[in-house]
């Protein structure tokens, strides 16, 4: 029984992943703290010389996170771009703004795919801080030289939330390779898994999780799609199943349900693997626009959708464990978006790309109530649940809190200086790690 609690008290001190352990942003300590700012509860802050949009990952006393250096980079564009693709979520396309000039009509043009980025140089690098301190303990160049595929001019190539199991680190940069180390910083192999166009050369953003022993990569572009299943010891590939998708930025989630473990992945079609030998278990249309948000679930269902897009509403499904693919229910009207669903004590609570609130009954999908908070910036980063309160984060740096249930009550708003915080948060036994474009934070009572 105490090998059991120290087990327990140990695994709770990591976060391994893209949204945490279970893939599920749920946390319950009464030892993270409810305030903070820039003059309270800063543990320690580090500035970050690299780009990267990925979020932090923590295994005892170390934090992961990884950097694109750009040595030779093209100008910047004079107008913008549009969103580019984040960790585990991806752009959407921009609301059509009122009076914008219209499409034309006939045949659409065709795409010209931009390879300036070939004359580019970029360092990609997986960097290790010491949790207690902020120190840097170590670096390491994993790549050097022209970009593989483009990005968004207004992305990095440090998209992908690294992962550990203990042993490994896992630093996953699209088309520019897979590569592991060892605790210490030592590499153990590399991997590429293609060369690649992806949608609109924004780039990827989908993160690898781990499992058994096995690490697996939604590798969706528009020419040659593919769910890889690696050893990860070796890098050797144990499967791959080809899919018929174009580009998605959405993680996969191992669902442990009553009936079966499966590995789920989102697209315009969602579908679900045997995670030991690739077999397809189930698909479904998901409808929605945006292959962004990633799914979440519990012993009784799975809820899985796409944000939605110039004219085309979200979609939110709840998928019966044990089933091929069967729905409990389906709404338009959850507001999905960039953020990825949060399930917490039987209740689902979406935030909306510039913060709207949406709470829905789990079990049936039917909606407790909607709110709108003003003054919220753009919201990329998951949501979180923490002693029966959410919280989630704008790109400003402002994470609003409101209590858990079917009715709302603000709780708080911190603050922290910078922007673009577009990463989702790790949290530890009693610490948060932020990270915006430029610093990592440790935030600690």
């Amino acid at each position: 029984m105490i090998f059991a609690a120290l087990v327990s008290c140990t695994s709770r001190q990591n976060w391994p992943q893209f949204r945490g352990p279970e893939g599920n942003m749920s946390f319950n300590s009464t030892s993270l703290p409810d305030e903070w700012g820039n003059d309270k509860n800063i543990k320690w802050s580090a500035g970050l010389d690299g780009t990267g949009f990925s979020s932090p990952v923590v295994w005892g006393n170390k934090v992961f996170i990884t950097s694109a250096f750009p040595v030779k980079a093209n100008p910047a564009p004079q107008r913008p771009a549009g969103p580019p693709p984040q960790q585990g979520q991806g752009g959407p396309v921009p609301q059509q703004r009122q009076g914008a000039p219209q499409p034309q009509q006939g045949p659409p043009a065709p795409e010209i795919r931009d390879t300036s980025y070939l004359k580019e140089i970029y360092r990609l690098e997986l960097i290790c801080f010491d949790l207690a301190t902020g120190k840097e303990l170590w670096r390491q160049v994993a790549y050097n030289g022209a970009p593989k595929a483009s990005k968004n001019p207004n992305s990095t190539y440090a998209c992908e939330t690294p992962a550990t199991d203990g042993k490994r680190v896992f630093a996953y940069f699209g088309m520019n390779g897979l590569y592991c180390y060892d605790m210490d910083g030592k590499l153990l192999w590399q991997k590429s898994l293609g060369e690649y166009y992806t949608q609109r050369g924004w780039g990827t953003g989908s993160s690898p999780v781990i499992y058994k022993d096995i690490v697996y990569i939604q590798f969706d572009n528009e020419d040659n799609s593919s769910l890889f299943a690696l050893n990860a010891s070796t890098g050797d590939e144990v499967w791959k199943v080809a899919r018929d998708e174009k580009t998605t930025y959405s993680t996969p989630y191992i669902w442990k349900n009553k009936s079966r473990t499966e590995i789920v992945t989102c697209g315009k079609t969602a579908r679900s693997y045997d995670p030991e030998t690739g077999k397809l278990l189930w698909e479904l249309p998901i409808g929605g626009e945006q292959v962004i948000p990633s799914p979440t679930g519990n012993d009784e269902l799975l809820f899985i959708g796409n944000a939605g897009g110039r004219e085309i509403k979200s979609l939110l499904a709840a998928v019966k464990a044990g089933t091929a693919g069967e729905t409990a229910w389906k709404t338009e009207e959850s507001g999905l978006a960039n953020p990825s669903p949060l399930l917490y004590n039987g209740l689902l609570y979406i935030i909306g790309s510039r913060g709207e609130i949406s709470v829905l009954n789990a079990s049936d999908g039917s909606l407790k109530y909607q709110k709108r908070i003003t003054g919220i910036g753009n919201c990329w980063a998951s949501p979180w649940a923490n002693n029966n309160k959410i919280f989630f984060i704008d790109e400003n740096g402002i994470t609003r809190s409101f209590k858990a249930g079917e009715t709302f009550e603000q709780t708080g708003e911190n603050r922290l200086e910078g922007n673009k915080f577009w990463a989702s948060v790790a949290m530890t036994g009693d610490s948060y790690i932020f990270r915006s474009f430029d610093k990592l934070y440790c935030i600690k009572k």
